[in-house]
């Protein structure tokens, strides 16, 4: 068996290079981006393994018993020795085996090795890309799938397939507030530096004072050196109500005597992991409110295991829905699917960039496949 890496610009001309050098019974292994001490051999690296080299005896490489070995007779140590030796070769067989079998179907077409290379390429998780491809495999094939039905069975078929499999393990809802309660009460949380203030103001201009609602700007956030005043200049600046509220008890009666609002919009402290012990009265009041509408503002940037963690931390807020912003400064949207699969909660709106309010987009399914299958990430302003 031989295994060998290949680097080159993009994931489908590193396969080229591997079909090419290993013909096309090779397996693919494994895709990502390159580390930073091999990046300047190629931006992607696969890993190719040719099962059987050549020269190599048929029997063996099928994993037939291997030919008795010559042994000396009346040496009992030499016997020992290749009893030894054919136990051993015996278990390498079975770990190989062991080691790519879940691999097998990759190799059963051109279509499912390239796509699966391209989502974990792009940070999908491999046993999400892998249930993906191979449900889009079976939607797409035979001829009386709708998929290949609607396609013309032509090679349309898989592709659209794979972005449908994709979407079904999403959903999306940008919306504010719970229901029909009014008003509609909007908490952003979210660990420090995911871009909640700057969001929240988007969200005030598009959705407050583009569509004529009365909003208000509280502001939670007394941990940050002149947090409350970024805040409060915008809200001068738009023309809405701003307070600074330093306890759970003020949030609470701030939100009594401005229910003649139609949007409150909350901004939180930023909470790291080593911080998490202060959010627990604010946690709790949070996820207590059947009227606040938690969202959890997260930064697409950050690294998949990373996001998980945050996620995961960030549960005692109970949050509703998913917000990613930073869409800007990623190429590798994958995490954004593998959380929104991962924990079934909706996404709500994406943030693209600095500008506000322009640089605000409402979440669909749609989107993340265009983003997770082709990188494409135009800016577009939202509709209030």
């Amino acid at each position: 068996m031989k295994i060998k890496s290949y680097f080159a610009r993009t994931v489908e001309d590193a396969m080229a290079m591997a079909r090419l050098e290993m013909g096309s019974e090779a397996m693919l292994v494994n895709s990502r981006k390159a580390p930073p001490e091999t990046r300047g051999r190629g931006e992607y690296e696969v890993v190719f393994a040719d099962l059987q080299e050549k020269g190599q005896a048929p029997d063996e490489t099928a994993g037939g018993a291997p030919p008795p070995s010559r042994q000396p007779s009346g040496d009992r140590l030499s016997t020992e020795v290749a009893e030894l030796k054919r136990e051993l070769e015996e278990m390498r067989r079975t770990l190989t085996r062991s080691a790519f079998a879940p691999s097998q179907w990759l190799a059963s077409s051109p279509d499912i090795s390239e796509a699966y290379a391209a989502l974990t390429a792009n940070e999908v998780g491999p046993e999400l890309a892998r249930e993906i491809v191979q449900a889009a495999a079976t939607r797409s094939s035979g001829p009386r799938s709708p998929v290949a039905r609607a396609a013309g069975g032509g090679a349309d078929a898989f592709p659209r397939a794979l972005a449908e499999e994709l979407e079904s393990r999403i959903t999306a809802e940008p919306l504010l507030g719970k229901g029909d309660l009014r008003p509609r009460i909007v908490a952003l949380v979210g660990p420090p530096g995911a871009g909640k203030t700057t969001t929240l103001v988007k969200l005030a201009v598009n959705y407050g004072l583009a569509a004529r609602r009365p909003a208000l700007l509280l502001s939670m956030d007394t941990y940050r050196v002149a947090a409350a005043d970024q805040l409060r200049s915008y809200a001068a600046i738009l023309g809405v109500g701003f307070q600074v509220l330093e306890t759970v008890a003020a949030l609470a009666q701030a939100i009594e005597e401005h229910r003649g609002k139609d949007l409150l919009l909350i901004d939180t402290p930023g909470f790291g992991f080593g911080d998490m012990d202060h959010a627990g009265a604010l946690a709790r009041f949070l996820a207590g409110r059947g009227d606040v509408d938690a969202q959890l503002v997260l930064s697409s940037s950050m690294k998949s295991a990373d996001l998980t963690r945050v996620v995961d931390s960030f549960e005692v807020f109970r949050p509703q829905r998913l917000l990613f912003t930073r869409l800007d400064e990623t190429a590798s949207f994958g995490p954004i699917l593998n959380e929104a699969a991962r924990t079934g909660k909706p996404l709500s709106f994406f943030g693209t960039g600095q500008r506000i309010p322009e640089d605000l987009e409402t979440a669909s399914r749609s989107r993340v496949s265009e983003l997770v299958l082709t990188g494409h990430r135009s800016r577009a302003l939202s509709a209030a």
